[in-house]
């Protein structure tokens, strides 16, 4: 879709509706993270109206530091990925592989005081390997990025998190997807 330029305060409404719709992200679904869980599952959050979604966490806490680790379905093998990190009080950069891994480990972080996870993911509904990246914050000195594959042709409608250890509570998981233009 090519760009306009407008050069009037006044907007028609084709062209109002026709932005609107196009715009990238799109509202899937919200769940509410209850209290004390070791996992959330996120049911129906994948569909064929999206090809790529944005899943983000937010506002809750840990009973202990964790990572937050991510499962597409039910499927429990054939993970694999690449952990880069430092830790910001020492200055130094290490990494970290899965290699036919249960699930996605490093796609978020959390303790007391926060709980924060944003994963970007490709084609989880097509019948083909799904890619993850991920921003992620590890026991809360480390930060870093993860990507990697779920490398089965499957397609996936659903995911669930976990803490690495203790348990989530509170906060709000959300899912949009990526417009298809």
């Amino acid at each position: 879709m090519a760009v306009k330029t407008f050069t009037s305060a006044t907007l028609s409404s084709s062209d109002t509706n026709t932005y609107l719709a196009n715009a990238g992200l799109v509202f899937v679904k919200a769940q509410t993270v209850g209290t004390a869980v070791s996992t959330v599952t996120v049911s129906d959050a994948f569909s064929s109206t999206y090809d790529d979604y944005r899943i983000i966490y937010s506002n809750g806490t840990a009973s202990s530091t964790c990572d937050i680790r991510l499962q597409l379905g039910t499927a429990n093998s054939s993970y694999y990925g690449m952990l880069i990190y430092g830790n910001y009080a020492a200055a130094t950069v290490s990494g970290a592989n899965t290699n036919a891994g249960t699930l996605f480990p490093h796609c978020g972080g959390a303790d007391s005081n926060y709980c924060i996870m944003a994963v970007d993911l490709f084609s989880p509904n097509l019948a083909r390997g799904t890619l993850i990246s991920t921003l992620t914050n590890l026991s809360g000195v480390n930060f870093g990025l993860f990507a990697g594959r779920q490398a089965t042709a499957t397609q996936f409608t659903a995911f669930t998190i976990s803490p690495s250890s203790g348990t989530l509570t509170g906060g709000q998981i959300t899912v949009y997807g990526v417009r298809k233009s």
